[in-house]
């Protein structure tokens, strides 16, 4: 199973500053993202949430189940939630995380990743794409 985790804010795809995020919504990433494990027969899990909480605990959940791989977008808590970043290190799974944007050419404070030194990989600035770029190289690690 893929576990799919977005962060705070991501709910507000779509409406929230566009000229960054994009016109996609969340539930219109979620949906492609099903199609693609539908025809490569992975199974999917998704949760949104903006409680830092619900992702520990989420991820805590996947080291006790039968979790091959996640993706996460931690949004804002990417640059400073050691706790989120923790869990993650527990992990022995390929872990991706992802950006809609490209938050190395946005402001400052958002150029630290503390989570991207526990993680495979990182893809950022390709808006929704990222997260289908992200589904396809997890399902081939997950495959090899």
């Amino acid at each position: 199973m893929v576990l799919v985790i977005h962060g705070p804010n991501l709910n507000l795809l779509g409406v929230r500053e566009p000229n960054v995020y994009g016109l996609k919504t969340l539930s219109d990433i979620n949906s492609s993202l099903r199609d693609i494990a539908a025809k490569k027969s992975v199974e999917l899990k998704i949760i949104q949430s903006n409680s830092e909480g619900k992702i520990i605990d989420v991820i805590q959940k996947a080291f006790h189940q039968d979790v091959d791989a996640i993706i996460i977008n931690p949004a804002a808590y990417t640059h400073y939630s050691i706790a989120i970043r923790d869990a993650l290190a527990m992990l022995d799974i390929p872990i991706i995380e992802v950006h809609l944007s490209n938050i190395y050419k946005r402001e400052e404070f958002r150029h630290k990743s503390v989570i991207s030194p526990v993680v495979t990989g990182q893809i950022a600035g390709f808006g929704a794409s990222s997260y289908i770029l992200a589904l396809e190289q997890v399902i081939r690690l997950i495959n090899n």
